[in-house]
């Protein structure tokens, strides 16, 4: 595979990892130990139910996640691993590329999974020998949430504020935000009672509320979103009788298909660490740009 394919779809991975990422984030709620809230589920308000879930959320720091995501034909992927957001969002995640175009195109450039490490202002993604035979031997891409701000206009610059400033209760915000909420009933939820809500959330317009964007950024995220055929999704959310967030569902259409993630959350308060790989062994993202020039551009907007 040429050189300039690779960096395409290293490029395209770690974009995907960025969000897959931040979905499996988006929506924990929980705590552990001294930190739990612990109060029973008993509001007969859905509001009040997600608004206490939310502040439970606030009090948590740490947790295993394990979703999948799938983009129709694309890509499907799983990602498992453990977050904490008390001093900006830290963790490991491994990505493995189950399906589509994605993974085919994975498995071209030497792997089929990936190690993704998340720090307050980059995330680093580790690619595959064949990757490091053309990359001077290095296996890892440094992102800088600054460079992928620059990179996709509007939803660059929307990325980098989620990445840093997304807590992990963002669907219950979204549900909250939206006044479009209703509770489904008592399911099952990995053997443990959880009460179901569910609604439909208007995506650019809660952009708008939950991030940092100007109007300039909003106006070109918008226009993207559209281009995407992106305008709603629905969000469901299950919470346990400890005010704790156990399960998350998000679904949206898109020209490139549907989309469905789902995420998984437990062991709240588990210890987490995270550091940035060893220097002589990372490649800078704006490095790649520079060697590859529009093409690696491209390939982040085939993802």
């Amino acid at each position: 595979m040429k050189s300039t394919t690779v960096r395409r779809v290293a490029l395209s991975a770690a974009v995907v990892t960025a969000l897959t990422g931040l979905a499996a984030c988006g929506t924990e709620d929980s705590a552990n130990g001294d930190k739990a809230v612990g109060r029973s589920l008993t509001h007969a308000n859905p509001l009040a139910a997600l608004r206490s879930a939310e502040k439970s959320t606030d009090k948590a720091e740490s947790a295993r996640v394990r979703s999948t995501t799938s983009i129709g034909d694309t890509m499907s992927m799983t990602a498992n691993g453990a977050l904490t957001w008390g001093d900006g969002m830290k963790g490991n995640l491994t990505i493995t590329y189950t399906g589509g175009k994605l993974a085919e195109a994975m498995r071209k450039a030497g792997t089929s999974s990936m190690e993704a490490r998340y720090l307050p202002d980059a995330y680093y993604a580790k690619m595959s020998e064949q990757f490091a035979q053309q990359s001077g031997g290095r296996h890892w891409i440094r992102y800088a949430y600054d460079d992928l701000a620059k990179l996709g206009g509007g939803s660059g610059a929307y990325m980098k504020d989620q990445m840093q400033n997304t807590t992990p209760n963002q669907s219950v915000k979204l549900l909250l935000a939206s006044g479009d909420v209703k509770k489904v009933g008592q399911e099952q939820v990995s053997g443990v009672s959880a009460t179901h809500y569910s609604g439909t959330v208007d995506v650019a317009d809660l952009a708008g509320k939950n991030s940092g964007l100007d109007a300039g950024q909003l106006a070109d995220l918008k226009k993207q979103l559209s281009q995407a055929g992106v305008s709603t999704e629905t969000v469901d959310i299950w919470i346990d009788g400890q005010d704790l967030l156990v399960k998350k569902v998000e679904k949206a259409r898109m020209t490139a298909g549907v989309m469905t993630s789902t995420a998984y959350y437990s062991d709240y308060g588990v210890p987490v660490t995270a550091e940035a790989p060893p220097a002589a062994d990372t490649k800078d993202f704006k490095d790649l740009m520079k060697a590859g020039g529009p093409a690696s551009g491209s390939g982040v907007g085939a993802s």
